[in-house]
C-alpha cells in the first residue's frame, strides 16, 4: 500500500533512548515518544495510557485517534465520527462506552 505524499516516515536517531523506553512500553509507542522527543513542537498519538503517562512526564503535547477524530470533524475533513467509531470498535481498539458515549454526544454537537 502506497502512503500519501504528506506522510513523512523518519528514523529515531536516539536509539539507546528508544531501547530504554522499550523496558517499559511497546516498540512503536517507545519509537513514538523517542521521535517526538528528537523533532520541534511535537505532538504525539498515543492512545496507550502507560505510554500517555510517560510521554506527558516528558511534557510532550499528547492526544489520541479520538482527538484525531474531533480535530478531523472540526476542520470538515470527515462529515460524522459515529460511524468510524463503529469501525474501531470493531476492532481490537479498546475503549469505554463512557468516552464512546462522549464522543458521540461531541458528534452531534460539532455538526
Amino acid at each position: 500500500m502506497e502512503l500519501p505524499n504528506w506522510i513523512k516516515i523518519k528514523e529515531v536517531k536516539d536509539k539507546k533512548f528508544q531501547h530504554l523506553l522499550e523496558t517499559q512500553l511497546d516498540k512503536g509507542e517507545s519509537s513514538a515518544i523517542a521521535l517526538a522527543m528528537e523533532t520541534e513542537n511535537p505532538l504525539i498519538i498515543i492512545d496507550e495510557n502507560k505510554a500517555r503517562q510517560f510521554a506527558k512526564k516528558l511534557d510532550l503535547r499528547i492526544t489520541g485517534t479520538l482527538g484525531i477524530l474531533i480535530y478531523a470533524k472540526n476542520k470538515g475533513v470527515i462529515k460524522d465520527i459515529e460511524p468510524i467509531i463503529t469501525k474501531l470498535l470493531a476492532t481490537d481498539f479498546r475503549i469505554s462506552k463512557k468516552l464512546v458515549d462522549l464522543m458521540l454526544e461531541l458528534n452531534i454537537d460539532l455538526m
